[in-house]
């Protein structure tokens, strides 16, 4: 049984997922990246490792991907998170025509092509404003931890629009309406509303169509979801909860398992 591993280096934080030859899920580790590419590839690796009980021998290929793919020494080969992220959405999701994935610092629209690869991509241009970092911030600066991002917006009532398109005017925008006394909730959830509204513009700017896939740390969020799904007047598919992250990290494993079967399909022939 052949054993891969996926490792995807982002700009916020860095994910490890190990799978079998059925692409079965063995493992995951998920940590801040910080400043220590090199480091953090490889302390995530090994936990993944550990929490599987895989001797690191045993694993057959390692794929890399993300901001800082280069920096995993121990890879085999690296592929861009736009090509690792529509191999795991499409696993996921078969019929998968467009993914957008909202990160830390990044937000991206992909369109595949019926082959499932990637036909054409726009990435975000506005600032941090367009990212998952605004929201984390927002949360902060009200006094609120990443964790209760949720829990703050299902409780709005009258979201507030925030619109500036750079993270320092969307900022003032928010020091503005507490001065006024918004309630912190509405205050999230206009976040949200304003973060989706740039998300469905990049996937219009990337001709995107159904079906849609959402993947990203903020989609843990439902409130994001179901702001799509209305701006789109359509359906869209979101991992569970524990995979919504891991989704680049997933198809990098995956693509090591078809570049293995390559190599020992050519190892074969080459020995007929």
């Amino acid at each position: 049984m052949s054993i891969t591993a996926g490792i995807d280096i982002g700009s916020t934080y860095t994910k490890a997922i190990v799978l079998d030859g059925e692409n079965n899920i063995l493992a995951r580790d998920l940590r801040p990246t910080g400043f220590k590419l090199a480091e953090v590839s490889r302390a995530a690796y090994e936990a993944c490792l550990a929490a599987g009980g895989i001797d690191e021998k045993d694993v057959d290929y390692v794929v890399a991907t993300g901001i800082g793919r280069h920096q995993a020494q121990f890879k085999d080969l690296h592929v861009t998170d736009l090509t690792a992220s529509a191999r795991g959405a499409s696993f996921l999701f078969p019929g998968t025509r467009t993914i957008l994935d909202v990160g830390g610092q990044t937000m991206k629209a992909t369109r595949l092509n019926d082959a499932s690869q990637v036909h054409s991509f726009r990435l975000n241009d506005k600032c941090a404003a367009g990212t998952g970092a605004f929201l984390e911030k927002t949360a902060r600066y009200m006094g609120f931890d990443t964790t209760e991002i949720g829990p703050l917006m299902s409780t709005s009532k009258s979201p507030v629009p925030i619109s500036g398109v750079c993270a320092v005017f969307a900022e003032s925008e928010v020091i503005n309406h507490l001065s006024q006394g918004t309630a912190p909730s509405d205050i999230m959830q206009g976040a949200i509303e304003s973060l989706v509204g740039r998300s469905v513009q990049l996937m219009r700017r990337a001709k995107g169509a159904p079906e849609y896939t959402l993947v990203g740390g903020i989609l843990r969020f439902e409130s994001m979801a179901r702001c799509v799904r209305e701006h789109l007047d359509s359906e869209v598919n979101v991992p569970d909860s524990e995979t919504v992250q891991f989704v680049a990290a997933l198809g990098s494993a995956i693509l090591g398992g078809v570049r293995l079967r390559k190599i020992r399909d050519e190892a074969v022939s080459g020995a007929k």
